[in-house]
């Protein structure tokens, strides 16, 4: 994938509202293990692509914006291959 994906925080916070049956507005911006867990799922199926992450990074989310910065950084990576 070239170029910024079309990924943005609403997206995250849409798939976290599908997680947890609750309006947009009242998703958490905090993560935790199981909430990032889906976010990294539903990110992978929707670019078709392993996000392959550290576990650095993945220690390093703790909030929405946190999982938006990672996960860019990840899809406009180059895909080994």
């Amino acid at each position: 994938m070239s170029g910024q994906p079309d990924l943005g925080r609403a997206d995250l916070v849409s798939m976290l509202a599908e997680l947890t049956a609750s309006p947009a507005d009242q998703v958490p911006d905090r993560l935790g293990s199981m909430e990032l867990a889906w976010l990294v799922h539903m990110v992978e199926q929707r670019y078709d692509r392993r996000l392959d992450l550290s576990d650095d990074q993945l220690a390093g989310i703790r909030t929405v914006d946190d999982a938006l910065a990672v996960f860019r950084g990840s899809l406009t990576a180059p895909a080994d291959g």
